[in-house]
C-alpha cells in the first residue's frame, strides 16, 4: 500500500498545538503514514515533540471557522496576516483517552489533514499496520517470539507433577529407597532415566510407582496436536492440553458439539491438590437437546473417580435457556450428572462497551458538582462489572481450592469472559502468576494464545462516532480488576500499575506485534511472529523491567482474596484521570516513593 496516496498535505507550519498539562505552543505538524508530528517551535531537541501513533486516534472533530478581524492569543504583528481568511480547528481523541485540539491554518489544509487521519487510523490490513515497520534499535528476531507456548506450559506441568508426586511419595515411605522414575525427556530432572509413554498425538506424563506397590497414577493429560492446521478450532493455537484417554478423532466430535470448535481444554492445574481448570465454548444442544457422547465422555474424563466438578457459566440462567433458540445451550443435569452448574451473569459486548462509554463522559465532566458525578459515576455500571467479574473469578477459586473440585468454565463463545475469569482467578491462586514475567506469560496463555480478538475488539474505544460493532473493553476491564487486587495487596504483585496502564495503550495501538489480528490463526497467516517485535519480551529488557518492577513485592504462597464490597473497589483514577492535573501529582509522588525505595535497596546491599 502507498501511504502517500491518503497524504494531500504532508506538513503545516504555524499550528497551534493545546494538550493536557501543558501550555499552547507554535510548531510545525507533519503526517506520515503510522504517525502524527509536532515539532515546537523554541525547542530544537525531540523534547520539543509530540509523536502520536495514528492507530491510537479514535476519533477526530473539525471545524472550520472565518479569522477575519480576529486576533488569537499568539497574534503579533509579525503574524497578524493569519488575521484575514480562514482557519481550522481539529480536535482529535485517542483511545488511551489523551485529547489534544490543533488549531491549523488555511481552511484547506485543515480538511486534507483531517481527512488523512481519519483514512489512516482505521487501516483494515494488519500488514500495512505500523508493528510490521517498527525496527528499535536494539531489535531481535528469534525462534522464540513470545515468552509462553502450549508446549512450554505442558512442560512447566509435567514438572510440576513429578515433583509433586515425588514430595507426597517421600511423606508416604518416609525415608523408603526411590523407585525408577520415568522422565526421560524433562529437563533439568537428576532421576534413573528409563522412558517416556507416548499417546496417539503427544506426550504423556509419566507414571510414579510406590515402594509399597500403590500406583500413583499421572497419565491423564497430553498435548494434543489436532489443531496443528487450525482445521478443527479457527480460534485455538496449535496445541491444546486434553485428557490423556480422549483420542483427536474425538476431539474433532467434541468440536463440532461446541460454539467455535472450541472444546474443553486445561488452562490451569492446581499444583496442590491436582485439581484443574478447563475452558471451553458453549454447547450446541439446540431446541432439540442434542446430546453429544464424546462430550460427556471428555468432561467425565476431566473428573475422572472424583465425585463431582463445576461448570460455570458466564450467563444468567435464562440465558442459556434463551440460547437453545439459537442453536446454543448447556449442560443439562441428566447427561453431565457428575457435574454441577452455577450461572454467573456477566455483561460483555455492546453492554461493556456503552458502560466504557458513559464512564468516560463522566471522567469529562467538568461541572464541579459532585452528586451530578457520582451519578454519572454509577449509572455507567462499570464497576458494577468489575465486581462481577471479581467475584466471579472468587467462586472458581473457590470450587477448585477451598471444595476441591476441577471447573469447567464458558459464557457463549468463550473467548471473552471466560478468559477474563480464567486469568483473574490464576492470578489469586497462583504465586507464580503474579512476578513480572509470570503475569505476562499469562495474558500471553490466556488472552493472545486462547483467542480474544483483539483487532476487533479494540478496534475503537469510547470516543469513535462509528456504529458499534464487535468492540468491547474485556481485556481493559481485565486490568482494571487486576488494579483493584494490586491497589488492596500492594506488596503481593511483582508488577506496578504503569505496566498495567502501558497494557491498556498497547491492546488500542501498538508498536509491537503482540496484539494484532484476532487469533493465533490470523497472526500465523499474517506472519506476525516473523515481521514484528513481541511487546511481552520488550517489557522484560533490563531498562523496562526496572520501571514497571514493584520494589515492594514480597513472595507469598497463599492465595490473594480480593474485596468486592462496593466500598472496596475504586476508580481506576491513573487509567480514566490519567491526563488530570491530581493524577500527574500521584504519578509524581509514587516515582518519589519508588526511587527511594530503590535508594534504601542500594544503600542496604553497600553494607
Amino acid at each position: 500500500m502507498e501511504f502517500s496516496e491518503h497524504i494531500k498535505t504532508a506538513n503545516v507550519e504555524d499550528v497551534v498545538l493545546q494538550q493536557p498539562l501543558h501550555p499552547p505552543s507554535r510548531g510545525t505538524l507533519c503526517i506520515t503514514g503510522h504517525h502524527l508530528l509536532f515539532s515546537h517551535r523554541e525547542e530544537q531537541d525531540s523534547s520539543g515533540q509530540v509523536l502520536l501513533l495514528l492507530r491510537n486516534i479514535d476519533a477526530i472533530e473539525k471545524s472550520v471557522e472565518n479569522l477575519s478581524g480576529y486576533l488569537g492569543p499568539f497574534t503579533n504583528v509579525v503574524n497578524s496576516k493569519r488575521a484575514s481568511g480562514s482557519s481550522g480547528t481539529i480536535i482529535i481523541k485517542c483511545k488511551d483517552l489523551f485529547v489534544l485540539q490543533l488549531d491549523i491554518p488555511g481552511m484547506e489544509q485543515c480538511l486534507n489533514i483531517a481527512q488523512s487521519i481519519e483514512t489512516l487510523s482505521c487501516l483494515d490490513c494488519v500488514a500495512d499496520m505500523y508493528p510490521f515497520f517498527y525496527r528499535p534499535c536494539d531489535a531481535i528476531f528469534c525462534d522464540q517470539w513470545g515468552l509462553s507456548n502450549p508446549e512450554k506450559h505442558y512442560t512447566e506441568m509435567e514438572e510440576l507433577l513429578l515433583s509433586t508426586s515425588l514430595r507426597h511419595w517421600r511423606q508416604d515411605t518416609r525415608g523408603r529407597t526411590p523407585p525408577t522414575i520415568s522422565c526421560r525427556g524433562l529437563p533439568n530432572w537428576n532421576h534413573d532415566v528409563t522412558g517416556w509413554s507416548h499417546g496417539d498425538a503427544g506426550f504423556v506424563l509419566p507414571r510414579m510407582q510406590s515402594g509399597f506397590g500403590h500406583s500413583v497414577q499421572h497419565e491423564r493429560w497430553r498435548l494434543s496436536t489436532v489443531n496443528r492446521d487450525y482445521s478443527v478450532c479457527v480460534s485455538y493455537p496449535t496445541a491444546v492440553i486434553v485428557p490423556k484417554e480422549i483420542s483427536d478423532d474425538t476431539l474433532k466430535k467434541v468440536a463440532k458439539f461446541r460454539q467455535g470448535g472450541r472444546f474443553p481444554v486445561l488452562c490451569y492445574y492446581h499444583r496442590k491438590n491436582g485439581m484443574v481448570i478447563m475452558r471451553s465454548g458453549q454447547p450446541l444442544t439446540g431446541a432439540n437437546r442434542k446430546r453429544c457422547k464424546e462430550d460427556e465422555r471428555l468432561l467425565q474424563a476431566v473428573i475422572e473417580d472424583s465425585d463431582k466438578g463445576y461448570i460455570i457459566d458466564m450467563r444468567s440462567a435464562q440465558q442459556a435457556q434463551q440460547a437453545r433458540m439459537t442453536g446454543g445451550g448447556f449442560e443439562s443435569k441428566s447427561c453431565y450428572n457428575s457435574w454441577r452448574r452455577l450461572h454467573r451473569h456477566m455483561e460483555r459486548g455492546k453492554t461493556l462497551q456503552e458502560s466504557l462509554i458513559k464512564l468516560v463522559e463522566a471522567c469529562a465532566d467538568k461541572s464541579h458538582n459532585m452528586g451530578r458525578w457520582l451519578s454519572k459515576l454509577e449509572n455507567s455500571k462499570w464497576l458494577s462489572h468489575v465486581q462481577t467479574a471479581l467475584s466471579t473469578a472468587g467462586l472458581l477459586v473457590e470450587c477448585l481450592e477451598r471444595d476441591g473440585h476441577s471447573v469447567l468454565i464458558h459464557d457463549s463463545d468463550g473467548i471473552d469472559s471466560t478468559l477474563l475469569v480464567s486469568t483473574l482467578a490464576q492470578l489469586i491462586m497462583d504465586p507464580s502468576c503474579r512476578t513480572l514475567e509470570g503475569f505476562l506469560g499469562l495474558l500471553e496463555r490466556e488472552f493472545v494464545q486462547a483467542g480474544h480478538p483483539f483487532q476487533q475488539r479494540c478496534a475503537h474505544s469510547a470516543f469513535s462516532h462509528a456504529r458499534l460493532q464487535q468492540e468491547s473493553p474485556v481485556f481493559l476491564l481485565m486490568l482494571d480488576c487486576v488494579w483493584q487486587i494490586w491497589r488492596q495487596f500492594p506488596l503481593a504483585l511483582g508488577f506496578s500499575e504503569a505496566l498495567l496502564l502501558r497494557l491498556a495503550t498497547e491492546a488500542y495501538a501498538s508498536n509491537y506485534g503482540t496484539f494484532l489480528s484476532n487469533s493465533d490463526m490470523e497472526r500465523h497467516a499474517a506472519q506476525v511472529k516473523d515481521k514484528t517485535q513481541c511487546l511481552f519480551r520488550a517489557l522484560l529488557k533490563p531498562r523496562e523491567r526496572e520501571q514497571y518492577t514493584n520494589q515492594l513485592y514480597e513472595h507469598t504462597e497463599l492465595a490473594i482474596w480480593p474485596s468486592v464490597h462496593p466500598q472496596s473497589l475504586q476508580l481506576w483514577r491513573g487509567f480514566f484521570l490519567r491526563w488530570t492535573q491530581q493524577t500527574r501529582h500521584l504519578e509524581e509522588v509514587q516515582q518519589e516513593i519508588r526511587n527511594m525505595v530503590i535508594e534504601s535497596g542500594k544503600t542496604a546491599l553497600s553494607f
